[in-house]
């Protein structure tokens, strides 16, 4: 397989972070971007865009609503795919602060399209979410589901991403494949996910809130396997193809915190509240497809997943390990 040329936006976030390492361990050429806002801990993503600069990955800071900055790397670096992954992440954010989505979610994909125009060779992969499924009521979410009807802002932009890629494929011939990331987990994940929060209120004696009496499920994915999935679809380069990358497994909110509170050795305080607007019962995604075309097959289940976090957790905040029981972790 030849060597390709991977402009990874966002490289500095939880997916591009891992992904453009898997990139380089393989040997392509991987340069990323990243705008580095504070939506969560600033020096978390500097963590992450120094371990990157350490194994030969520079990260510039750009917004990817300037397109020219875009067009400069296109073109300096004769890149031959982009793994768009900058977006403004979060669902209830997105409730309380829709400018923040217009402006990365809906701009930036333009942007970033507008400049591809002057690069047709060059190949889209771009980070769509579960959320686009919204209040479907059949389960498990297949790529052929109707998703006309998102529960969040959030998982409008993506449904809008999804659709501009479809007209500038049709449009401008440029190549997109759109991927359903469903609950990605693992070290050096987002630190406004549950899996992250929990752990961190456990550890701290701090009240968890639960929403809908801990009944919502989640595909939990971790990590590995949704990198797997994402350098498949890179490798297929499909003109226009959209991809679930899921567990296939989905789990409880309650089954979530039994987990950590085990690994932990530690009793978690709740706080039940009523499931939030924007919120959805369920995710749960169909894979058949991705297995078929990309040959994804999820290998992480959750607990050994979230056994993988924790010790990352423990070892990049120290201060973290007072009180924890370390024997169930090793």
């Amino acid at each position: 397989m030849s060597s390709k040329r991977v402009l990874v936006t966002g490289a500095a976030g939880f997916i591009g972070f891992h992904s453009a390492l898997a990139l380089k361990a393989r040997g392509d050429f991987v340069i990323g971007c990243d705008l580095f806002n504070d939506y969560y801990d600033p020096n978390l993503k500097k963590a992450r865009a120094e371990l990157l600069y350490q194994e030969g990955i520079e990260i510039q800071k750009l917004d990817i609503c300037h397109p020219l900055a875009i067009e400069t790397l296109l073109n300096s670096y004769q890149i031959t795919h982009v793994l768009h992954l900058a977006a403004q992440a979060g669902v209830r954010h997105s409730m309380e602060h829709p400018e923040c989505y217009v402006h990365s979610n809906l701009n930036g994909f333009i942007h970033l399209l507008e400049a591809l125009k002057r690069f047709p060779e060059v190949k889209l992969i771009y980070a769509s979410s579960s959320s686009v499924y919204g209040t479907n009521s059949k389960i498990p979410f297949a790529e052929s589901d109707l998703t006309d009807h998102p529960a969040s802002f959030y998982g409008a932009t993506k449904k809008c991403n999804e659709i501009t890629a479809a007209s500038y494929h049709h449009v401008y011939g440029i190549s997109c494949t759109g991927l359903r990331y469903f609950t990605v987990y693992g070290p050096w994940g987002r630190p406004d996910m549950a899996y992250f929060s929990f752990t961190r209120a456990i550890l701290e004696g701090i009240p968890i809130t639960v929403y809908g009496e801990g009944k919502l499920k989640r595909d939990f994915t971790y990590i590995d396997d949704i990198v797997a999935g994402t350098l498949s679809a890179i490798d297929l380069g499909a003109p226009l193809e959209i991809f679930n990358l899921g567990n296939c497994h989905p789990h409880s909110v309650t089954e979530l915190i039994e987990h950590l509170e085990d690994l932990l050795e530690k009793k978690a305080i709740l706080n039940f509240e009523p499931m939030p607007r924007g919120d959805v019962p369920m995710t749960y995604a169909d894979i058949s497809k991705s297995k078929n075309q990309i040959n994804f097959e999820p290998k992480v289940n959750l607990k050994d997943g979230l056994t993988h976090f924790i010790n990352w957790y423990l070892s990049h905040y120290p201060s973290a390990k007072k009180g924890a029981s370390l024997h169930s972790l090793r």
